[in-house]
């Protein structure tokens, strides 16, 4: 007879790894939600080992969880092809600079919508390199019996990711009062309907994504170039009724869009060089609806 572990005698340490295994799941797969679930599934897998199986149980559950997040990325690649347009990764929102207890581990080293868009281009395997060796200090030759690689092979997926994102997603503003500096400019020149200082504010080669779902598919898409990007700006700032709320998103200056008491968009803003190089909008209705929007009254 198998002797499985003792559920009450791991739940407290379980406990103590979940927010680092939150960040890591919510970094492989860009979805709180899926994020969760791969979590769950790694202490359902916990509980259902054998006891004296598990030695290190931080090695143990970080092994587990990162191949549930390539299992899952894997299984909805296909569905994410059927969906056309653009689709943008979870956003966190915080309002100001609370950051609450459930978003601290998530929150930890500041990931950018902008570099979860890139990581979602690339491959399970790579994303998987990436993550847990440059975010994680996972060392290669951990990560290879993860992948099904040698340690070297492992190695150049790293190697591989890293260059597609410092090609895709450009270096951050870290100073989060430079930031929102630059968003204010942006939110002062939208309403005052000023072209000209909208355009210098923007970087000549600024990248605009919306992801309005898929009910709304003419309404998602990517522009870019500082004068396309602030032409849409101003004809959404005149259908705007609202002033935005200045929030935290990712760690990063952004806005939220209220409509009717409930959100409207989600703006997520990349500041590189004192300009807005990109600007991510999640304007899917039902996708806010399930966010945790912590955001400012009023």
């Amino acid at each position: 007879m198998v002797t499985m572990v003792d559920d009450d005698g791991l739940a407290g340490e379980f406990e103590s790894h979940r927010g680092r295994l939150r960040s890591l799941a919510y970094r492989m797969l860009g979805s709180l939600a899926e994020a969760d679930d791969a979590v769950q599934e790694a202490w359902l897998r916990l509980s259902r080992s054998p006891a004296g199986e598990v030695g290190n149980l931080g090695a143990w559950l970080t092994t587990v969880t990162g191949r549930i997040c390539v299992d899952m990325l894997r299984s909805r690649q296909a569905r994410r092809e059927e969906l056309r347009g653009v689709y943008l990764p979870d956003p966190i929102v915080r309002g100001g600079d609370a950051i609450g207890p459930e978003g601290e581990a998530v929150l930890a080293d500041s990931v950018g919508l902008a570099l979860l868009v890139v990581l979602d281009e690339l491959r399970p395997a790579e994303r998987l390199a990436f993550v847990l060796h440059d975010m994680f200090a996972v060392p290669y030759g951990d990560i290879a019996l993860i992948a099904g690689r040698s340690a070297a092979a492992t190695r150049m997926l790293a190697s591989r990711a890293r260059r597609r994102l410092a090609e895709g997603a450009p270096q951050p503003e870290a100073d989060i009062t430079r930031q929102r500096e630059a968003v204010g400019a942006f939110l002062a020149a939208s309403r005052a309907g000023d072209f000209g200082a909208l355009v210098g504010v923007l970087d000549p080669g600024v990248v605009l994504r919306v992801d309005a779902g898929r009910g709304a598919p003419g309404l998602s898409g990517v522009l870019r170039g500082a004068a396309p990007v602030a032409g849409r700006a101003l004809l959404f700032a005149r259908l705007a009724t609202q002033r935005p709320a200045e929030v935290l998103v990712n760690g990063g200056a952004g806005l939220v869009w209220m409509a009717g008491g409930r959100p409207a968009a989600v703006m997520a803003f990349t500041i590189a060089r004192g300009k807005i190089a990109e600007i991510d909008i999640l304007a899917d209705p039902g996708r806010l609806g399930r966010l945790d929007l912590a955001i400012p009254a009023g």
